[in-house]
């Protein structure tokens, strides 16, 4: 079902090129960059809308806590986003993430792994900063950690669908070869129609999600279940990766370790988000939900 054609033979594809999309934003002296746009708005919307989320009945900690709790989640975003990219799809067959060990790049900065305008960010990695951002957070002001994680979840399919759409934007990670009507030719990879990956990830990973956390939130009282919207989110930005994967193209670097196993490097790293995710949501579903005056605001 999922099998993907080459169609070298497809009539009237959509070129790309032709679409006059541009990167950025030209501002004479500098070109902001759709890309970091979009991580910019992601943040911005996500602190906002917790800000608000927080103004609720049940709200697990303070305006004070969101302020630390968003400064450190940037970090995390950037610095974990960054070094997963090196650790997962750097190393190629040798096993040598080469983002650590490259200092071929211009200017007064020359390590690759610190040249974030060159692109490469995982979205693994990124998670696994923002949790570490949350957890330390949370830690240190006596704050129940599940329940910001559920608090925070709410708004990250935004920086999602932003970031695929300025992929889309810019170009990049096209998906494989297809013969579908709306296949696209990519002037960056070949001839070839390939499907628009990055606006299936936009919608499914994105928009979808979001529409869902969102109604969970503000129409259900499953924030009065610990766990139930981190489990959610887990699971679903898991599960929608993992079928995108089968129309995203894989990392050149990492082609032959997709032929070999079967499934891309980013398939593999979302089975344990699903499994972790389904299982969060089965432990909030079976425990009684709190109070509705329930608070934590230490």
């Amino acid at each position: 079902m999922l099998s993907l054609l080459a169609a070298s033979g497809a009539a009237d594809p959509i070129y790309w090129e032709q679409l006059g999309l541009r990167p950025g934003i030209d501002l004479g002296f500098f070109t902001l960059r759709f890309y970091s746009l979009a991580y910019l708005i992601g943040v911005i919307f996500a602190y906002w809308h917790t800000s608000k989320m927080l103004r609720e009945p049940g709200a697990p900690m303070a305006q004070r806590h969101a302020d630390d709790l968003f400064f450190y989640c940037t970090l995390g975003v950037i610095f974990g986003g960054r070094i997963g990219y090196a650790l997962f799809y750097t190393g190629g067959d040798t096993g040598i993430p080469s983002a650590f060990t490259d200092f071929s790049g211009e200017g007064i900065v020359s390590w690759k792994l610190l040249r974030l305008w060159d692109g490469g960010m995982s979205f693994h990695g990124g998670l696994a900063g923002v949790t570490l951002a949350m957890a330390w957070v949370a830690w240190r002001d006596k704050l129940n950690f599940i329940r910001v994680v559920d608090y925070v979840s709410v708004g990250v399919p935004m920086g999602m669908l932003l970031g695929r759409l300025a992929n889309f934007v810019n170009g990049e990670l096209w998906g494989r070869a297809t013969d579908v009507a709306w296949g696209m030719v990519f002037p960056n990879a070949d001839d070839l129609p390939r499907h628009p990956s990055q606006l299936y990830q936009a919608g499914l990973e994105g928009l979808l999600l979001l529409i869902v956390m969102m109604l969970l939130f503000w129409k259900t009282r499953a924030r009065y279940r610990p766990g139930l919207l981190a489990g959610v989110f887990t699971f679903g930005i898991g599960i929608s990766r993992f079928i995108n994967e089968f129309f995203r193209e894989p990392d050149a670097q990492l082609a032959d370790f997709a032929a070999r196993t079967g499934l891309s490097m980013g398939q593999w790293l979302t089975i344990p988000l699903i499994l972790t995710g389904l299982i969060v949501v089965i432990f909030a579903l079976r425990k009684p939900p709190l109070g509705a005056g329930t608070t934590q605001t230490a």
